[in-house]
């Protein structure tokens, strides 16, 4: 049973810690099918960095409210009034700065995923230690749909998944079920339902929290080798989107999909 109260989020969403017996369990959610807007993402990083630095913490649980989509990713509210580049990049570094919190935390970062996965949701995903999903839970890198590419989450990706699988997600942007993305890496397991769901994301995060911290903490430098130059590539790849945002292709491309 999730140790937070229930969902009484505003319109701009929220972000929530939760520390008991080693586990510090970190939850967002935003209205809109837990989008993620800039607000969300800064306070989702910080939160992630503040919650790694506290000595009682052994494992890390992210999640996200509700019952319906894991994430929808990026908000499309805020794409769509994206009005210059550095705008656009500051925006796209959001999910950068996510992911650089993740995979630099000493803990093992566990992700509870209880629906779909769209976009900037992947790479959350693919930046996790280890993500357990539901059977329901598809996952599908949607950007070339809307007119840009998955360049921000891209390397995490890539380095979870390998290039070939990547790039599949990426030129052809439709769902991929949970078996695939169980047999791809993207998961490290699936299960039938949210109650099972719950039961093995708490099993995994106690053993973990048994376990040797400085150990954990070695097995993350050995995961997320080669990464140290990320700040300046997703800042780089954060500029390739924010440009392509403002093309009228990608606006049209934007107004449409916020019309459905």
């Amino acid at each position: 049973m999730s140790p937070f109260p229930p969902i009484e989020s505003g319109p701009d969403g929220y972000v929530r810690t939760h520390v008991s017996a080693g586990v510090g369990r970190i939850e967002f959610h935003h209205p809109k099918s837990n989008s993620l807007p800039s607000a969300v993402l800064q306070e989702l990083a910080a939160t992630v960095t503040a919650v790694s630095r506290t000595p009682d913490v052994r494992v890390i649980v992210l999640q996200s409210g509700g019952s319906g989509p894991f994430c929808a990713g990026a908000s499309f509210d805020e794409l769509a009034a994206i009005e210059d580049r550095e705008q656009g990049q500051r925006v796209f570094s959001g999910f950068a700065g996510v992911i650089l919190a993740m995979i630099r935390a000493p803990q093992f970062v566990v992700t509870r995923v209880h629906g779909k996965a769209a976009g900037g949701a992947v790479g959350l995903i693919a930046a996790s230690d280890f993500a357990i999903a539901v059977d329901k839970a598809s996952a599908k890198l949607s950007e070339l749909a809307v007119g840009i590419g998955p360049f921000v989450v891209g390397p995490v990706i890539e380095k979870k998944i390998g290039l070939a699988s990547f790039s599949q997600m990426a030129v052809d942007a439709d769902w991929r079920d949970a078996a695939w993305c169980e047999r791809r890496g993207l998961y490290a397991k699936v299960v039938p339902d949210v109650a099972a769901l719950d039961q093995a994301v708490d099993a995994q995060a106690a053993t973990l929290a048994a376990a040797n911290p400085e150990a954990m903490a070695m097995m993350k430098q050995v995961f997320w080798a080669g990464t140290d130059t990320w700040d300046a590539l997703l800042a780089e790849r954060a500029g390739m989107s924010g440009s392509l945002v403002l093309s009228e292709f990608t606006r049209r491309a934007i107004s449409s999909f916020k019309g459905k």
